[in-house]
């Protein structure tokens, strides 16, 4: 119970890897703030629960649990969603930036041609909200003196995939990463750590629901991958961890790949 008597908050976590890091933060004894722009968002893909909501799932692990249903790319349901964590918990210790994803992709997404209005949803939803999600837990972390915050690239933002396509995502993806090393140099004189993973094929029930575990998809995925295999969103969260436990105090604007070995430097 690593975590007791801490308060975590994650992004984008009604579901898929969000709702991953949540309950293995839970298990460990964190408090937990479950925010999603649909707090149901795991009947879209079919994700089965052990509770009728995420929420009553924390509780059953015998941790508090609050669920805020924001929109982290507006930057007032940010502010508010932090002070009613505040006012409801007294403390945030933990920001996991889970929310964003490569949602409604267009039939076009090139580097050169990609639709100003695709590539400014993806830079939000991903980038921008990284941002304002940490500018407004930044403030009760410096003056608490500590404070853990994740952010959530892909391998998607450390190589270029050797095309153009995608170029939306790879570059917020990229911003996020660097971004961490920005505000970890900031934040750290105030005993903040700020890193970042990059998980890579992982089986979340969105890409489960998008045929990524079929034999065809692993085929063409899994000779890339010197581990052998797509990883499940616990491989992430096991890495999550580390980031927000005492294992990784030293550990400050990292980007840790949770990819298998896929994208190889």
């Amino acid at each position: 119970m690593k975590l007791s008597g801490k308060v975590a908050l994650v992004t984008g976590g009604a579901r898929g890897l969000g709702r991953a890091y949540v309950l293995h933060l839970a298990r460990l004894g964190a408090d937990i703030v479950i925010n999603d722009i649909d707090l149901a968002a795991a009947k879209e893909y079919n994700e089965q629960l052990s509770a009728p909501t995420v929420m009553e799932e924390v509780e059953a692990l015998d941790c508090r649990a609050l669920g805020i249903q924001a929109d982290v790319t507006v930057k007032a349901e940010v502010e508010a969603m932090v002070e009613q964590t505040l006012a409801t918990f007294g403390r945030l210790d933990i920001l996991v930036n889970n929310a964003g994803g490569m949602l409604r992709p267009p039939a076009q997404t090139s580097a050169a041609t990609a639709p100003e209005d695709h590539y400014r949803f993806i830079m939000d939803i991903n980038l921008t909200s990284t941002v304002f999600c940490c500018q407004a837990a930044s403030r009760p972390m410096i003056a608490a003196g500590s404070g853990k915050i994740v952010n959530v690239g892909s391998q998607a933002g450390l190589w270029s995939g050797r095309s153009g396509g995608g170029m939306a995502y790879k570059v917020a993806k990229a911003g996020i990463i660097h971004y961490t090393r920005v505000l970890a140099a900031e934040l750290g004189p105030h005993g903040i750590n700020v890193n970042c993973i990059a998980p890579g094929w992982i089986l979340s029930s969105r890409a489960l629901a998008s045929g990524r575990n079929s034999d065809e998809t692993r085929a063409r995925l899994e000779p890339d991958i010197p581990l052998g295999r797509l990883g499940w969103p616990e491989d992430c969260a096991k890495v999550v961890e580390f980031l927000v436990t005492d294992l990784s105090d030293y550990v400050t604007g990292q980007c840790i790949p949770v990819d298998g070995g896929y994208v190889a430097f």
